[in-house]
């Protein structure tokens, strides 16, 4: 079982800056709500010392995109994705769409 921020809200990790994705470029879900990082950028622990941590818990992780990331909060039990768009993510929740049925 992943281990999740909560604080009455789950903290997922996004990279807005261009140039890499974060989740987008891995595709780890574990990394996406890895409670040690979210802790690292809300500390500003900087971008070495996190990729330092996922070189020893992610291995095989790419780990582009960490200068942009940032700490989103989300409802338990929101869907959503992340898109990407030449490196820069967004975080998309389902709500943020009006569907069409067909």
């Amino acid at each position: 079982m992943m281990k999740k921020l909560i604080n009455g809200k789950i903290a997922v990790l996004v990279s807005y800056g261009y140039g890499a994705g974060w989740y987008t470029w891995h595709e780890n879900k574990e990394m996406l709500f890895d409670p040690t990082i979210v802790e690292m950028v809300l500390e500003e622990a900087g971008e070495t010392a996190i990729v330092e941590y996922c070189k020893t818990k992610y291995p095989d992780a790419h780990t582009g995109g960490v200068d942009g990331l940032t700490v989103e909060f989300v409802s338990p039990g929101t869907k959503f994705r992340i898109e990407e768009y030449d490196g820069a993510e967004t975080l998309v929740r389902e709500e943020d769409y009006t569907w069409i049925e067909a």
